[in-house]
């Protein structure tokens, strides 16, 4: 599980690095926040995918079915969730500036994630 761990923090640190990025951009320059979020979580996701069932978890779990997929992709989505959730509050009600939701996000979501991925998804 150590391995798991690690190659997990490697992926999801490239995969967070990449969200942070498009997020800031589009958020300070192109659109709304909470659009933001969407759209860096669509290209995020489909990346992680591959990488986390191929690498991060590799050996573990189901071979790459359809069950595989929706199982991955519902606790993708409650990450997606999480992240708007961080973005809504913290520059819509506390007004605050659009990378102050990158820190709950970077913090919180991943570990949310990898336990739900680890417990769920790739057993």
């Amino acid at each position: 599980m150590l391995r798991q761990l690690i190659r997990f923090g490697i992926v999801g640190f490239s995969l967070a690095a990449l969200y942070s990025v498009i997020y800031w951009v589009l958020a300070t320059y192109v659109m709304s926040p909470m659009a933001a979020v969407l759209i860096a979580f669509l290209i995020v996701v489909s990346i992680g995918f591959v990488l986390h069932s191929r690498w991060s978890f590799q050996g573990h779990g189901q071979a790459e079915d359809r069950q595989l997929k929706i199982k991955f992709l519902a606790v993708q989505t409650s990450g997606f969730v999480l992240n708007e959730l961080f973005t809504w509050v913290l520059t819509g009600p506390l007004e605050g500036p659009t990378w102050w939701p990158l820190v709950p996000s970077i913090l919180v979501t991943p570990v949310a994630t990898y336990f739900l991925n680890r417990q769920w998804v790739f057993r």
